[in-house]
């Protein structure tokens, strides 16, 4: 039967490093199958893990600390000759990512380097095919309307990348069996989730199959495991449903 598995590169906020960028991998018999995000340290760690580049990414939104190791891919893609690295990214977010990335002059010093030459561009909008599976988009809450988008693998997990709580998607678009990924520090902002919000907004039987990232330091993890939640570290890792 094939084993599902998502491990965790990074699980910190954009302003607090030490917990690393938020960013993980989706495994299939113990094998890479695709990168959630790619900040910095993150292909440092991936490599570490897998002695390969990624297979495959998926792209939440254009923040830096969600994509500054893209160019580093691109160099180190181009250099290893391998295959254009499929890149699923949602349609809104593709010129941010082309602005921030791909527009800087002489990607590679001795040139003949586009940045884009690396990866094979899938535009997403709501849904996509990859692997013989079946994975959903959803707007986040993040920033300005249209710039981040959360994953779901339906029957498996979803992960909500930078968000503020999404009760409309999170209530009526899962079949109830997937964990939940979730956004959240010890205390909320326009663009991310905090601890309070958490039960005000969500169900009893949501909150049990939650599991909070994206949060400041290894201190408010604790707070928050604290609070009787589950907490992603960096490192660690969570056997999945089927799908």
């Amino acid at each position: 039967m094939t084993a599902l598995y998502l491990h965790f590169h990074g699980t910190g906020s954009g302003g607090h490093p030490a917990m690393g960028s938020a960013a993980a991998t989706l495994e299939r018999n113990g094998k890479p199958l695709l990168l959630i995000d790619c900040g910095p340290g993150t292909l440092v760690n991936f490599y570490e893990r897998y002695q390969q580049l990624p297979p495959a990414l998926f792209v939440t939104h254009g923040h830096m600390d969600h994509i500054a190791d893209l160019e580093i891919l691109s160099v180190r893609a181009h250099l290893t000759r391998s295959a254009p690295i499929p890149m699923f990214v949602p349609l809104s977010v593709i010129p941010v990512l082309h602005q921030r990335l791909a527009q800087y002059p002489g990607t590679l010093a001795e040139g003949g380097l586009n940045f884009w030459q690396s990866f094979q561009l899938i535009p997403v909008v709501d849904r996509f095919s990859f692997a013989g599976l079946d994975w959903r988009t959803y707007p986040a809450r993040h920033h300005a309307p249209g710039s981040c988008y959360s994953l779901h693998l339906p029957g498996s997990f979803f992960y909500s990348a930078d968000t503020r709580p999404v009760p409309e998607v999170l209530h009526h678009c899962l079949t109830g069996q997937e964990l939940v990924f979730h956004d959240c520090g010890l205390h909320a902002n326009p663009s991310h989730t905090g601890l309070d919000d958490l039960a005000r907004e969500y169900q009893p039987d949501l909150c049990k199959r939650l599991v909070l990232y994206h949060y400041a330091s290894a201190e408010h993890g604790q707070q928050l495991a604290a609070a009787g939640y589950r907490v992603a570290t960096p490192g660690s890792g969570y056997p999945l449903g089927h799908g």
